[in-house]
Order: C-alpha cells, then sequence, then structure tokens
C-alpha cells in the first residue's frame, strides 16, 4: 500500500472490530462474521465483473467508457498539440509581428511538417503507453481465475496464483480488513487506503490475501458491502452495485442500456438525458457543448464499442481458467439444498443494525468490537 512493504494482516486469528496497528498505518477488520457495516453496497473499484443469481465473480471488473475514453482521447490530444496548437500559435505570432506575410507562411509550414511528425509520434507512444495496461490485464486474466462467491452454497472460491485446484472457503470464516496507511516520496507524506480479503489454507495454513487500493476509507467500506449484501440476498445484480460515470449518467436507469455496462445503448441514453435536462432548465448551452466537445475529443461511441467488446473478452478469458471442479461447484443448487446463516451471525447481525439505527454516528467497527468484548463478558 505504500512504497514500503505492503500491509499484511498478522497470522493469528482476528475478529470484527479488531484494530492491528503497525509501523506504516493500520488494519481495521470487518470480518470473520460478516456483519452489517450499514454503508452503501457499492463497488467502487468496480472490482465486480459478473453476477448471477447464485454467484459472483470478484477481481476481474466490468470495462468503462471513461478508462477508454482517456485511452484514446490523451494520445489524440497529444496529437492535435503537435499538428494544429503549435503551428497555429506560430502563424499568430507572425501575424502580429511586421514579417511579410509569405515568410511568416512559409515558417509556418517549416513548423508544421515538423510538429505534425513530432505530435504523431507522441500520440503514437501515448497510446501504446496506454495499451500495455490493457494487454498486462488480458494477459493476467488468462492466468488468474476470479474469486468466486456462491451465496447458495455461503462459501467463497479461490484459486490463488501457482495453484491448479480451487480453495473453498465458508462465507462466514472470511477475513475482510480495510487499510489505512501512509507513506513517503519525494511530494511529502502520502496517505493509501485499500481493502483486502483473506483466508488460512484449511489444511496446510498458510495465509492467501487478495488485495486493491481505494480512494479513501468509506470506499474501501463500501466494498466490502457491496460482497456481504449480496452474499446475504439483500442485492441481486451488478446494477445495485456499480456506480455509472457521470458523463454517462442518465436519470432512467430502467432504460435499455443503463446498466453498468457502458455500451452503445448507455451513450445514446446519456445523450437523450443531456436534452431532456437542457430543455428543464437544469444545464445551459455551455454545459452541452462542452459534453459534445470532449465525446467528439474522445472518439464519440469507439469508447463504448470497445467496453463491448473488452467485457467479452474479459469474461472469455477468465472462463478459460476455470478448473472443472470449481464450474461443478458453480451450478445451481435446488432451494431446499440452499446454506443458511449461523444462528450466531443472525443474532448479531441484528444486534448490529439496532445499535446502528440508535446512534449512527457510532462507528460499525466500535460497535463490532462492543459486542464480542460482550460475548466473551457473558462466556466468561
Amino acid at each position: 500500500m505504500s512504497q514500503s512493504e505492503p500491509l499484511r494482516p498478522s497470522r493469528k486469528p482476528h475478529q470484527a472490530g479488531e484494530v492491528e496497528s503497525l509501523p506504516t498505518g493500520r488494519l481495521t477488520y470487518l470480518a470473520p462474521k460478516p456483519l452489517p457495516t450499514g454503508a452503501l453496497p457499492v463497488d467502487f473499484g468496480r472490482a465486480v465483473g459478473f453476477v448471477t443469481d447464485h454467484y459472483l465473480d470478484f477481481g476481474v471488473g466490468n470495462s468503462f467508457a471513461f478508462a477508454w475514453q482517456m485511452v484514446l482521447g490523451g494520445p489524440f490530444v497529444l496529437f492535435l498539440l503537435g499538428a494544429v496548437l503549435v503551428p497555429l500559435m506560430v502563424l499568430l505570432v507572425g501575424l502580429h509581428s511586421d514579417t511579410i506575410w509569405a515568410d511568416v507562411v512559409q515558417f509556418t509550414w517549416g513548423v508544421f511538417n515538423l510538429s505534425f511528425w513530432i505530435g504523431l509520434g507522441g500520440g503514437v507512444f501515448g497510446l501504446f503507453l496506454a495499451m500495455r495496461s490493457r494487454w498486462k490485464m488480458y494477459e493476467d486474466a488468462e492466468k488468474v481465475a476470479p474469486t468466486r462467491f456462491n451465496r447458495q452454497r455461503r462459501e467463497v472460491c479461490f484459486v490463488p496464483e501457482g495453484h491448479s485446484e480451487p480453495i473453498y472457503v465458508p462465507w462466514e470464516e472470511l477475513e475482510a480488513w480495510v487499510v489505512e496507511a501512509h507513506g513517503v516520496s519525494e511530494y511529502g507524506v502520502r496517505r493509501q487506503y485499500g481493502f483486502g480479503i483473506g483466508f488460512r489454507h484449511p489444511e496446510t495454513g498458510e495465509r492467501f490475501n487478495l488485495e486493491f487500493e481505494t480512494h479513501g476509507l468509506p470506499l474501501s467500506i463500501s466494498n466490502w458491502e457491496a460482497l456481504r449484501a449480496y452474499m446475504e440476498y439483500e442485492v441481486h445484480t451488478l446494477e445495485e452495485i456499480q456506480p455509472q460515470g457521470e458523463l454517462m449518467a442518465s436519470d432512467e436507469p430502467q432504460a435499455p442500456g443503463a446498466g453498468p455496462e457502458e455500451g452503445i445503448e448507455f451513450f445514446h441514453n446519456a445523450r437523450r438525458n443531456l436534452h431532456r435536462r437542457r430543455k428543464a432548465g437544469k444545464v445551459g448551452w455551455i454545459y452541452v457543448f462542452f459534453w459534445y466537445l470532449y465525446h467528439v475529443m474522445t472518439f464519440w461511441t469507439i469508447p463504448n464499442r470497445l467496453v463491448v467488446w473488452e467485457n467479452a473478452k474479459m469474461r472469455r478469458l477468465s472462463q478459460k481458467t476455470l478448473p472443472e471442479s470449481m464450474e461443478k461447484w458453480s451450478q445451481p443448487l435446488p432451494e431446499i439444498e440452499w446454506a443458511q446463516p449461523s444462528d450466531e451471525l443472525k443474532k448479531l447481525s441484528a444486534q448490529v443494525t439496532q445499535r446502528l439505527k440508535d446512534n449512527p454516528a457510532q462507528s460499525v467497527t466500535a460497535i463490532y468490537a462492543e459486542l464480542y468484548a460482550q460475548q466473551e463478558r457473558l462466556r466468561a
């Protein structure tokens, strides 16, 4: 999480509400025993890639239009700087000088011949750098199976890198934590946040962790809450847990294409929504102008087409890596065979929910710690 070694949980057992202090930060545990957090169940990190009625894939998320807009639009801006802006500035400076018009045009043309190729080279190089992360993502998807949460079985399936057989972890035994860390760079002290889940191998005791960085502690908790809410049948679809991009947002979430896959219809829904908002007086003509300018500069609907293509590619690659036993485990069960939450989890969840209602300002991790301390006193 920082420039030093990433924060890792210690090998001792943990419980929800426990805070583990480390030299560069601290870990706050939200599980085992997946209790309500009171946070919104939102996958801000877009780590959830596929959701069905009975399982959720975590770790290979959906693509989104803004990423492809930056991949295509960034290099295009570099090209325009060299091919258009620099020659135009030279021409304008020449027009405001005493230089003869023919000399100005000749000099501007010479600058254009040079800056055009510099801009083109910069754009191509920028596109290559932007695509490297996409290629790396495809390469990883071919090697690593997604972590799968099966709510009918109440189990989580991991296939750690380097392992050929899946490891099945009971949902209520899965550890989850949020990370607050700080690191030092040439710009000073930098705070970082993250979310992690982990378990110990049931046979060898070996520790496995899966972590990713977030942009704030509340976002880390919301990512966990999205997983918890799905496993506890509180949310059921990807649309419920993944936010839409602000520039592409629609006031009609039930319209076709308004789901989390930002494809062609999603774009046209957003454009129709823009004009409705303009007619209603919610936005002005300047906003509309820059909306169109932004999307023209980022190649209109091409990013949305690439989103659809990339999502299909990632699903195909991740499915290729699934062991046969994991595919069988992923098949739906008759409702009579569905696993049920433990009595302890139901009791603790009800107590947490009530305390959050009674005192919304209280930290949920403090509530966890109090409830477990109360349990310990009763056992003593």
